[in-house]
This record gives structure tokens, C-alpha cells and sequence, in this order.
């Protein structure tokens, strides 16, 4: 080999030192930039020459060093295993930040418990007991109610609120999500420039690239591969989200909307059919504005997949946009989310079981509960509505009916009854209906003596309809309550105390009807028994049954369990995030120890070609110089 191929190996010693030490110095820059992943050079031998053969080798001759690349030090697993747990903490840690804010809104920990208001009303009604004809305590009575409904509604309103403030946070997280398939397009068409050619890697660009992997993968469940093209294409939630051509955005619609479309499909798609859609889903959802992600490219699905529930060995627990959804809901929960167990007492007629109609309403009740399981259980905000808002509805009715009885009458005739908002309501002969049961209501005080006066009233729908018999007689046919029409409903946003008893606690009807003016004792009775009385489980997927007090104990301690399993599984998984992490830092993460001794040993081998130059030089010399 000649003197000037030596020269050769000596520059290729030089070229390999000056890379490695500019690598050195680029990870040295860098050791506090976040996400910046620790580069190194890979070395390897040039071609080789071969002089001849014999026995024992092949008589080759190297020409010098090469750099082969310079690589980013990550471990693909790692990554994946922490965008996947990343996924899970964020989808758990969501839930857990909606059941604090239900606890801070309860106040149960700021010493402004809702359970005083309910102490404070019971307290009261057993003052009117021991004392009906005093207007103090009566008027006291009203106030508490009045208080007992305001803290009520306040308390509502401030879940309802908070639940439609998510919203923005799923459109800010919808338009990041966006905004970071955008990012990694670009970043894809970058990195495919520099690295087409197969000269050298543009590992800047993909640390750019792999840090929006990782904050997509705390909201979104993804998957991704690299192409031979060096493009990153990307499935979020089992649906293509980034790839070699093209970015599909996600966007929001209403609820409302999406039961729309998905009855107007069901039902047939016509013009008739889409009117059918609209009555069907304003009726279910009412005005709901929750707003549902989906994916406008493919036919407006929606994004996530409820069905079935999230679980962590299916990986369906993931992403903190679907923990937002799932905490949220999908409407406002109301008392008639709860499913009622029929009564075999409520189907028994002469000592006789209708077990058909008994059947038939144990068949609903199941289909309900199946329904209250997969759509309300799984929504933190929901599930507190829907309870919450049957206790109100328990108190309210349960108070109202002592004061105002109702009787099942069958009518022998149509009856026209007009309520207190003027609309006229006729019901046909032989229907059954609830009246006001004369006889053992009690009266008001004043000189009107009249029976009726509930304590709470809904805002828009008077409690009775005044009809009248053919002969003359009149009946107060009850209002009862639609499901489907809020309106109807006592519940809360609905329910108000009676203005007539807030204008005169006198027609507070606390009076006998008998015509002696006495007090009712057995009213009396009737209310303070009523605290006491087992009114309903918490759900119908638990099997006691609570009075009013001990309902709102249990609503508590369902919340703060909640909440505690939340905070347990959020905090497990965080621990695990920071561990691959660890583990991944261990790998990625630049030691400026490690570094710095790198630069000394490239320096040294920088130095050392140098010398080798330096000698070959010196042989030319002679050589030249003794011809």
C-alpha cells in the first residue's frame, strides 16, 4: 500500500473524530432541552483492498474508518408501553378531577354541607308539629323550604354548569389533537427530505416528532408505524389519523344531533322518518348541547366506542379526551334515570297478583336498569345528578302528597279540566286518575279553607286540573309526571315553593276538615314519620334501602369512595408513567459525565490521526527529499 493511501487512512481518522466530537458537543448543547434524545456515532471500516491470498488470509488492506450514522438512543417498547400508560393515567385522572369538583360543589369539606339545609327542614316541620297555629313557625317552615330548595338548585346548577363547561375542554383537546396530526405531517414530509438520500438522519426533527406522539398518546388510545419513507402513519382509536398523504381531522357535534341522524337512519331516512328522529331525540335528550367527537372523513363516526364499557385488559381505558367524555356524559341526569323496582302490592287488586301487567313492568324495570348501568353508572357527573336530584324528588313528593292526598278514581264521564296555565286537558270516560282526595286532606287556615296548597310546586305545571262531574261536582284531577317533559316534572330546575303559601302561611293546610278548625294531628304525624320512612336505594344496583338522611349519607360516601378508587388507580398509574420513564430517560436522556468523557476520547483519537498525518508527511519527505 502506498504512502499516499496512508494519508487517506489518516483523513478518514481526522473526519470520524471531528463527527464525533460534533455529536459530543450537539448532546452537550442539549442536555436540558425536553425531549431531546442522546445521540451517538457509529463507526465502522471503509472498503478493503485485497493484495492477494495464501493459506492464513486474504492479504486484505483497510483504507480507513467511516462514520456509518448517527443515532438517536431510544428503545421502541419503552415508548409505546409509556404513550399507552401515559393514555391510561390521563383517562383515569380526568374522572378524578370531576368527582373533586362534585365534592368541593357539596361542600361537604367546607363546613356548608347541604345536609343542614335538609336538618333545618326537618327541624322545622316538627316545630309546626308542636305548634300549627303560630305564624312564626310556619313562616319558619316556608323559609326553610325556601332555603331547602334554593341550596338545592344552587347546588345543581353548579354540577350542570361545570358539566357544560367540559365541553370546552373537549373542543380545546379536539383542536390540539388536530393541530398535533397537522405537526406531525409536516414533520413527516421533513424528515422524508433530509433522510431520502440515506446520508444522514434528521434525529432533531424526530424528537420534534415523537414528543407529539407522546402528548397525542395521553389523549387518544393510537397506534403507529414508520414506513420505508420514513413517515410516521398513526391509527387513533382504530381509525386512520395521520398518514403518508393526508391528516383526518376530528371534529364535535351535539348529542342531539347524533341521535338524529342515528334515528333518521333506523327509522328509514325519509322526510317522515327524520320528523320521527327530531320528536324521538329532543325527547330523550332534551336540549342537550353535550358535544360528542367524530370523524367528519368517515360518514361523521363517532370517535369513541362505549360499547362495551371501558376495561383495562381490552386497553379500552385509554386517552384522556374519552375519560372527559365518559366523566361528563352525555345529558343531564334526572331522577328518572334511576329505575324503580315494581311492587307486587302496586298489581294486587282484591287480594289478586295481575301477574301479567306485574311481568311485564319487572321486564322494563330490567331493561332500565341495563340502561342506567351502561349509560349513567359509567358517568361520574351523571350518576351524582341523577341521585341527587332523587332525593329532592323524594323530600318534595313525599312532603306534598302528606299535604295534598291523592286518590285513584275511575271517571264515569269525560272531563275537560283546565290547570292554572290555561290549557285545556280532557280525559275520557273510564279512565283511572289521581284526584285530590277530599276527605282526608287538610285545609288552610284562612277563610277560604280550601285543601290543595302543596308546600313546593313545579314552576310551569299547576299540581291539579279543576274538572266538573255532569252533576256539578268538582274534582282536582293531578298533573301527573311525563318522563319525556321536564316541564312536568318535579325536579329540580322545576320545583319552586307554593307562592300562594309564600304570600299567606296561613294556607299552609295544616287545618282538619272536619269543620271544627282543629289542627290535623295525623298531618302532623304523616310529616314527621316521614323522615324516618325507607324511601329509596341509591341506585338499583344496591339492595338497601335509605331514608332521606341516610340517602344523602350514602350519596356522600358513594362520591368520596369513588373518588377514592379514582385518585388510587390515577396515582398507580402515574407511578408507573414516571417508571418507564425513568427507564426510558436511562436510555434517551444525555449524562454530561458520559459526554464529557467522550469528548476527551474523541479529542485523543482526533489528536492521534493527527500524529499519523504528521509521520506519513515526515516519510514523503525523506523520501522526496533523498531522490
Amino acid at each position: 500500500m502506498s504512502l499516499m493511501s496512508d494519508l487517506s487512512i489518516g483523513k478518514s481518522g481526522l473526519s470520524m473524530s471531528q463527527y464525533a466530537l460534533n455529536t459530543t458537543a450537539h448532546n452537550l448543547a442539549n442536555v436540558d432541552t425536553k425531549g431531546y434524545v442522546r445521540q451517538e456515532t457509529i463507526l465502522g471500516t471503509t472498503q478493503y483492498i485485497t493484495v492477494g491470498q495464501n493459506a492464513i488470509s486474504k492479504m486484505q488492506t483497510g483504507l480507513g474508518v467511516d462514520t456509518e450514522e448517527v443515532r438517536q438512543v431510544r428503545d421502541i417498547f419503552l415508548d409505546k408501553a409509556y404513550r399507552r400508560e401515559l393514555g391510561r393515567e390521563s383517562f383515569y385522572n380526568t374522572q378524578y378531577q370531576a368527582i373533586s369538583e362534585m365534592e368541593d360543589i357539596f361542600g361537604e369539606l367546607q363546613g356548608v354541607a347541604f345536609q343542614d339545609s335538609m336538618e333545618d327542614l326537618w327541624v322545622a316541620l316538627q316545630e309546626v308539629a308542636k305548634e300549627p297555629d303560630s305564624i312564626v313557625t310556619r313562616a319558619s317552615l316556608v323559609q326553610r323550604a325556601v332555603t331547602f330548595i334554593e341550596r338545592a338548585e344552587n347546588i345543581y346548577n353548579q354540577v350542570s354548569e361545570y358539566q357544560l363547561d367540559l365541553n370546552i375542554q373537549i373542543t380545546k383537546q379536539v383542536k390540539r389533537i388536530n393541530e398535533i396530526g397537522d405537526e406531525i405531517a409536516s414533520l413527516n414530509k421533513q424528515i422524508c427530505k433530509y433522510e431520502s438520500a440515506g446520508v444522514e438522519n434528521a434525529n432533531d426533527l424526530r424528537d420534534k416528532r415523537n414528543m407529539l406522539l407522546d402528548e397525542l398518546g395521553g389523549y387518544l388510545n393510537i397506534s403507529y408505524r414508520e414506513g420505508g419513507d420514513h413517515q410516521v402513519s398513526i391509527m387513533a382509536e382504530g381509525v386512520p389519523f395521520v398518514t403518508d398523504t393526508a391528516v383526518f381531522h376530528m371534529s364535535t357535534m351535539s348529542q342531539v344531533e347524533i341521535m338524529k341522524r342515528d334515528l333518521t337512519r333506523a327509522y328509514g331516512g325519509d322526510a317522515e322518518a327524520r320528523e320521527r328522529a327530531e320528536e324521538e331525540a329532543e325527547r330523550i335528550c332534551g336540549s342537550s348541547v353535550m358535544l360528542v367527537p367524530i370523524w367528519p372523513s368517515y360518514e361523521n363516526k363517532q370517535v369513541f366506542n362505549y360499547d362495551p364499557l371501558p376495561a383495562n385488559k381490552a386497553n379500552t381505558d385509554v386517552g384522556g379526551l374519552k375519560g372527559l367524555i365518559l366523566a361528563r356524559g352525555t345529558r343531564v341526569g334526572k331522577y328518572t334515570d334511576i329505575p324503580v323496582r315494581p311492587k307486587e302490592e302496586d298489581f294486587t287488586e282484591d287480594g289478586e297478583l295481575d301477574e301479567e301487567a306485574y311481568e311485564e313492568a319487572l321486564k322494563e324495570y330490567e331493561t332500565g336498569v341495563k340502561r342506567y348501568t351502561a349509560e349513567i353508572e359509567p358517568s361520574v357527573i351523571m350518576t351524582v345528578q341523577a341521585q341527587f336530584d332523587q332525593l329532592i324528588h323524594g323530600v318534595v313528593t313525599t312532603l306534598n302528597d302528606i299535604l295534598c292526598p291523592n286518590i285513584e278514581y275511575t271517571l264515569p264521564e269525560d272531563v275537560t279540566v283546565t290547570d292554572a296555565q290555561g290549557r285545556e286537558i280532557t280525559y275520557e270516560a273510564g279512565s283511572t286518575v289521581r284526584i285530590l282526595d277530599w276527605e282526608k286532606a287538610p285545609i288552610s287556615m284562612d277563610e277560604s279553607k280550601e285543601p290543595g296548597n302543596e308546600l313546593f310546586s313545579r314552576k310551569s305545571v299547576s299540581r291539579y286540573g279543576k274538572g266538573e262531574l255532569g252533576d256539578g261536582t268538582a274534582i282536582w284531577i293531578y298533573n301527573e309526571e311525563d318522563p319525556y317533559d321536564n316541564y312536568s316534572m318535579y325536579t329540580l330546575g322545576e320545583i319552586e315553593v307554593n307562592k300562594d303559601v309564600l304570600a299567606d302561611k296561613s294556607k299552609l293546610p295544616f287545618s282538619s276538615n272536619g269543620g271544627t278548625g282543629d289542627f290535623d294531628i295525623e298531618t302532623a304525624e304523616k310529616l314527621i314519620a316521614a323522615w324516618d320512612l325507607k324511601f329509596a336505594t341509591l341506585s338499583p344496583n344496591v339492595l338497601t334501602v335509605n331514608t332521606f338522611a341516610e340517602y344523602y349519607t350514602a350519596l356522600i360516601g358513594d362520591i368520596a369512595n369513588r373518588g377514592d378508587t379514582l385518585d388510587t388507580i390515577s396515582k398507580e398509574q402515574e407511578a408507573m408513567v414516571q417508571e418507564i420513564d425513568q427507564e426510558r430517560l436511562s436510555k434517551t436522556a444525555v449524562s454530561s459525565d458520559e459526554e464529557l468523557t467522550n469528548l476527551i476520547r474523541f479529542q485523543h483519537a482526533y489528536n492521534a490521526a493527527a500524529r499519523y498525518i504528521n509521520v506519513v508527511d515526515e516519510m514523503l519527505e525523506h523520501i522526496v527529499t533523498r531522490l
